[in-house]
């Protein structure tokens, strides 16, 4: 097949009137990577839950386990970076004279990936110029354990992996005199951004409490996705 035959082939996938599609681009490497309307991370449900489904009631044992402290979820987290933020005791709300036996100590498990979206078959015209819609989604648990409980930021880099040419950032509040126990969504849309952007950084934090058992915040379909829709100015 043509070099021009590719190119229609991904004009064609994708409708991407008005986009620039120079003939110096290898529509074919483009067209078998198909990075537009895919999600661009990896392992997007590491600990192994669907939104779909809600997450699992908790199962309290009749002795609590006693074990040593933990501050991590279990789950297979290949293809992201995490780290692991012990938070000192909260003491601010007991009277003083009060003697208490045990407090929860919390913590803040992050994970974060980066894009590469040149990487993924995306090229500097369209990024540039077109400027396509990039959508970010993340499902978290409602996991009751604290008022804050996840947290989202997004950005935006230029080639050189620093520079800042747009972000996002979300920090839901929850409602604890309510109970409610389902999958939240925090979402946005990158659009008219500006040229240079070539990668993506995703992090995203989870809040877990530790008291005689462990008590994390989960997530799922993390998602990075580029659409093919011109930016709206």
């Amino acid at each position: 097949m043509s070099a021009a035959e590719w190119k229609q082939k991904c004009e064609a996938q994708w409708g991407l009137q008005g986009a620039p599609m120079p003939d110096a681009v290898d529509w074919k490497s483009v067209y078998e990577a198909k990075p537009l309307g895919r999600n661009l991370l990896k392992n997007p449900a590491p600990i192994g839950f669907s939104k779909d489904t809600p997450p699992p009631e908790r199962e309290y044992p009749d002795v609590p386990p006693h074990g040593p402290p933990r501050f991590q979820p279990e789950g297979d987290f290949a293809g992201w970076t995490t780290n692991t933020e012990v938070l000192p005791y909260d003491t601010s709300g007991i009277p003083e004279g009060v003697v208490v036996c045990a407090l929860p100590q919390y913590s803040w498990f992050t994970l974060e990936q980066v894009v590469d979206l040149k990487a993924e078959g995306l090229w500097d015209e369209l990024l540039d110029k077109f400027q396509p819609e990039i959508v970010i989604q993340d499902w978290y648990e409602e996991s009751q354990v604290h008022d804050y409980i996840y947290q989202l930021h997004v950005k935006l880099l230029a080639a050189d992996k620093t520079t800042v040419i747009s972000e996002h950032t979300a920090k839901p509040t929850e409602n604890l005199s309510v109970y409610s126990h389902n999958w939240k969504e925090v979402s946005h849309v990158f659009s008219s951004y500006g040229p240079g952007v070539r990668f993506v950084h995703f992090q995203h934090r989870l809040k877990n409490s530790f008291l005689n058992d462990f008590f994390p915040t989960r997530f799922t379909g993390s998602s990075v996705i580029v659409k093919p829709l011109k930016s709206s100015s």
